[in-house]
């Protein structure tokens, strides 16, 4: 499986920026997919992923960082993974990688199977 995250970029704070990750090969929808972040001097952290429930219904979880600005989706039809992300604040600056795991657990504690090569979010003041 092969992520490609695109969608960074410049943004004033409060500005919005949608991030994508697009999988190629493998089965899209027995993976989780993950969203995170890691800036300068600083290790990675966990932004958000999305999963599905056993009835087939998309969960969701957040860092209490982003929750409530960020919201995770997925397009299993387009095999792509989406991270919205609202009233983005300075301290949002960091490069966002986007990962998968067929375990979920696994991939809220930042292990993946497979990681993209990340997408640069720069935001100012």
């Amino acid at each position: 499986v092969q992520l490609q995250a695109s969608g960074g970029g410049l943004v004033q704070s409060g500005g919005s920026l949608k991030l994508a990750c697009v999988a190629s090969g493998g089965i899209f929808g027995a993976y989780a997919l993950g969203w995170f972040r890691q800036a300068p001097g600083k290790e990675r952290e966990f932004v958000a992923a999305v999963g599905w429930s056993a009835d087939y219904t998309p969960y969701t979880s957040y860092s209490d960082s982003v929750k409530g600005r960020f919201t995770v989706s997925r397009d299993d039809g387009k095999a792509t993974a989406y991270l919205q992300m609202n009233s983005l604040k300075p301290d949002d600056t960091a490069r966002y990688y986007c990962a998968s795991n067929t375990n979920w657990s696994q991939l809220r504690r930042g292990t993946a199977d497979y990681w993209g090569q990340g997408t640069q979010v720069t935001v100012s003041s």
